[in-house]
């Protein structure tokens, strides 16, 4: 809007939950401990760019995007970041990148006209390559998934009633428009957030959903097939202003999602923040306890059934019974955050801020 194994083990008994360890292997059908104390270790990003894009790769590999036409990319867990940035590109707006690995990413800057772009790398961002830019001035892309290494999607709000889809068959080589009238019409000020890369996500080979705002009702769409035709559902997260709706989303798997968002005006209230689904985004309901305010990225812990982060400018928010209930554990400012299938998760904000997830004992 204008503006994916293997199991892992707990770090110690107690953690809460397999989902929040960061190195090993569990045994096969080990319980998740009940509750332990999650936390965010800051890195040295050593730049002050606003992170919105970020793709965890595993562990020891992240890539993030934001401000200036920055691109940072670590393989050391974050103890050292490279700055990789796309050459000519400070006046770009980045808002979300796709990582396969360390060499191979995508990233897309946001705009009106010719401001939303692609860009992809396939040597760790030594070199890359423009592979889309957009030519239609009422056009303005948002977000991106990929279903696989070579299969995704990219959205742009809506021209003529209608959101824009892009999708792409070879890694990001090459973007094609795909028909619109696959999709419902818009709402009166309906779009999308580019507020963390997680306005449309995907899951299995061929699931897509995207969250929506700024119309009368917040709204989630589900594509059973890469994007080329789409049903929606009302989510009950604040809608009616431009300023709020559905911000991001998460699936483990074709079934189980959850949504957040808010008013994202600092100060406004967010009743509820977050949502869930327990049927592929066909009927959600609001979180009995969310978090206390506006959120904009989301991510289930891999491997737990029940376990996910939620974060925002005002604190991050963890659930351990699958989005009804959340607890704050962590005051700092985070916009986006992204959790690979090996157990680590990462988080990424404003002013350089790029974290790893730790956990501890319960009572230290």
């Amino acid at each position: 809007m204008r503006r994916t194994g293997k199991a892992i083990q707990a770090l110690a008994a107690g953690l809460c939950g397999a989902a929040l360890a960061l190195a090993g292997t569990a045994p096969a059908g080990a319980a998740e401990p009940a509750a332990g104390h999650p936390a965010w270790r800051l890195t040295d990003s050593g730049s002050d760019a606003r992170f919105r894009g970020l793709a965890a790769v595993d562990r020891a590999t992240a890539w993030v995007a934001g401000t200036k036409g920055t691109v940072l990319r670590t393989g050391d867990g974050g103890r050292h970041w490279r700055d990789v940035s796309p050459p000519g590109a400070g006046t770009l707006e980045f808002r979300d990148v796709a990582a396969f690995d360390d060499r191979h990413a995508v990233v897309l800057a946001i705009g009106e006209g010719e401001a939303s772009r692609v860009l992809r790398t396939g040597d760790g961002g030594k070199t890359w390559t423009e592979t889309f830019r957009n030519t239609d001035p009422k056009a303005f892309y948002d977000c991106m998934t990929f279903f696989d290494r070579r299969n995704g999607i990219a959205l742009g709000d809506p021209v003529d009633g209608r959101f824009r889809i892009l999708a792409t068959g070879d890694g990001g080589r090459n973007w094609r428009p795909l028909p619109a009238d696959g999709l419902p019409a818009a709402l009166p000020g309906e779009a999308a957030f580019a507020a963390s890369g997680q306005c449309v996500v995907s899951t299995g080979a061929r699931d897509a959903w995207i969250a929506t705002g700024g119309g009368a009702r917040a709204r989630i769409l589900h594509s059973r097939d890469r994007g080329r035709t789409w049903t929606s559902a009302d989510a009950p997260l604040p809608a009616g202003d431009p300023a709020r709706g559905v911000f991001a989303l998460a699936f483990r798997d074709r079934a189980h999602g959850l949504a957040v968002g808010g008013d994202y005006r600092a100060g406004q209230p967010s009743v509820p923040a977050a949502a869930g689904s327990r049927d592929g985004g066909a009927a959600w309901a609001a979180a009995e306890r969310p978090p206390a305010a506006y959120r904009s990225g989301v991510a289930w812990l891999p491997h737990s059934r029940t376990a996910a982060l939620a974060v925002g400018p005002t604190g991050s928010d963890l659930t351990l019974d699958g989005g009804r209930s959340w607890r704050n554990f962590d005051a700092g400012s985070y916009d986006t955050v992204d959790c690979a299938s090996d157990g680590g998760c990462w988080a990424a904000g404003e002013k350089g801020r790029v974290a790893r997830l730790t956990g501890a004992r319960p009572g230290r």
